[in-house]
């Protein structure tokens, strides 16, 4: 864990966001005493982090519930957009439950005895395009299942209503066609309802969802007696007078004293979705968020026993060549991308393909979240002797637009430190070219101190030490996310794709060593 990024400021209170980082579309429960998050992976693998709390504000990763998406043939190559979308995490029948919809391919779950695991394959369980957003609920009440899901314009042409299903009670399919049980279109002022979580409460059946677009919106509250309806719905919390854009999306746990809360995320571009924790009373028998129903930015913690500052690992030293829980690739690895071996360090093999002038095509890119406030990230970089001409190897921001900086072998053997960078892709094809951010600077030891300073806005400072002194790399980056993805730091090595030799024939290796992310109270400088 890196603990530097707590959200607890040590005197029984709390700043939002409790996490500041791309944990987008999160999802809670409570099992307990212990509380569980998973939130939105799209096409990262594993996909489907699972989060540990004691207290709602210091999280921990505990690792993934999908070691591979499916299917798994679309996943082969990157589609940061694409994939695992607003999954729901639920704890029913003595098991753990991971729903989550695959706007091109249909409504998914998987299933475990333990958030360790083992967790099931992946079971599909409705098919077609454009559906989102389901969760699921085992009605104790009535001992029936049911599924809500929303809808994604993009793929089906609908969007702004919510449609509502039996369920077998096993989760293996539904039992009818479904039926529209909420349509916005017929709320005045209502538009793009989507994320909907669904609960029984007090005799009623509660929808909660935001409506309104991810970066304007506001969160809703829709019940009725019946699972089918009709619902009447309130506005439970919105932006108003603070800088909380948004709220958007989230879940309402209870705590054992019988406290009620609610986390929720916020866009903010380039760092992508990052999660607050609000107060949740009840009224009148509709729940109030926040503070009268505003969000709250510090506030008193949870009635729950004290925790040590924790946040979810960002540091690393590759024990044994392995890496932890927070990196992720950006698509499905093969074998031998990251060998283990007898030491410490990530040895990342360089491998040839036609697409290593573009990052953003790469699979074989090792990615961790951008943190959402200012912080200094160093690596220790190594580009091997086995590494042949063209290869190359680097630490990145990724996100439409990207830059890195590290080494490469010149058709000459020599090793030279290069800074790279490419503009946003929208709109393409074909993608803007990469260019030289700097001048090549030689490197005669092949090895290389790599630094990128973040600030607000998401700008970056790349530097460098090549064995003469730290030095300062280009002009100032401004990361960008993709559509829905946040923009991430990236370690990776690859080799141009060459007659008769592709990725199954290698380029040598590049070592990769004290990976760091340290909060930083200045902006890099222009």
């Amino acid at each position: 864990m890196n603990a530097a990024f707590s959200a607890d400021l040590g005197d029984g209170t709390y700043r939002n966001p409790v996490l500041n980082a791309d944990w987008s579309d999160p999802d809670v429960i409570r099992v307990g005493e212990d509380f569980y998050l998973t939130a939105s992976s799209f096409g990262r693998v594993p996909g489907l982090p699972l989060l540990h709390s004691r207290d709602l504000v210091n999280w921990t990763l505990a690792g993934h519930a999908l070691d591979r998406l499916a299917p798994a043939e679309e996943f082969t190559v990157p589609r940061h957009d694409c994939g695992v979308w607003a999954p729901s995490l639920r704890h029913h029948d003595g098991r753990f439950w991971i729903f989550w919809g695959d706007p091109d391919h249909g409504i998914f779950q998987v299933n475990a005895p333990d958030v360790r695991g083992p967790w099931t394959a992946p079971h599909l369980v409705k098919a077609g395009k454009g559906l989102i957003d389901p969760c699921p609920l085992w009605d104790a009440e009535s001992g029936e299942a049911y599924l809500v899901h929303a809808w994604a314009r993009s793929r089906s042409g609908i969007k702004n209503r919510l449609t509502g299903h039996r369920m077998r009670p096993d989760a293996t399919g539904l039992l009818d066609e479904g039926r529209v049980i909420i349509d916005a279109d017929r709320i005045p002022g209502w538009f793009t309802l989507e994320g909907p979580k669904l609960h029984r409460h007090d005799g009623w059946f509660w929808i909660l969802a935001p409506a309104g677009s991810v970066e304007s919106g506001w969160q809703g509250a829709f019940r009725a007696r019946d699972f089918f309806g009709p619902y009447e719905e309130r506005i439970v919390l919105e932006q108003g007078r603070t800088d909380v854009n948004g709220p958007h999306q989230g879940a309402w746990v209870d705590t054992p004293s019988g406290e009620h809360w609610f986390m929720h995320f916020q866009a903010r571009g380039a760092y992508g979705r990052v999660v607050h924790l609000q107060p949740m009373r009840w009224e009148n028998s509709w729940p109030v968020i926040g503070d009268a129903g505003e969000p709250v930015r510090v506030h008193r913690k949870p009635d729950l026993p004290p925790q040590p500052p924790a946040a979810p690992a960002t540091d690393d030293d590759f024990p044994g060549g392995r890496f932890g829980p927070q990196w992720q690739w950006t698509a499905h690895p093969a074998e031998g991308w990251a060998p283990p071996h007898s030491g410490d360090g990530l040895r990342l093999t360089c491998v040839r393909t036609p697409d290593v002038h573009d990052l953003r095509r790469l699979p074989n890119v090792l990615t961790q979240r951008l943190p959402g406030v200012p912080a200094t990230v160093t690596v220790d970089l190594r580009l091997d002797d086995s590494a042949g001409p063209g290869a190359r190897a680097g630490l990145a921001v990724l996100g439409d637009a990207y830059a890195w900086i590290g080494l490469r072998r010149a058709a000459d053997g020599a090793v030279r430190l290069v800074h790279r960078f490419a503009e946003s892709a929208a709109g393409a094809p074909p993608a803007p070219p990469e260019r030289d951010a700097a001048p090549p600077v030689d490197a005669p030891a092949g090895r290389a101190r790599l630094w990128i300073e973040t600030g607000p806005g998401a700008r970056c400072r790349f530097s460098y030490d090549v064995g003469d002194g730290r030095r300062r790399s280009g002009p100032v980056f401004a990361a960008t996310p993709w559509r829905w993805v946040g923009a991430l730091l990236g370690l990776f090595a690859a080799a141009p794709a060459t007659a008769g030799r592709t990725g199954d024939d290698p380029a040598g290796t590049a070592l990769f060593t004290h990976f760091r992310a340290t909060p930083t109270r200045t902006a890099p400088a222009d």
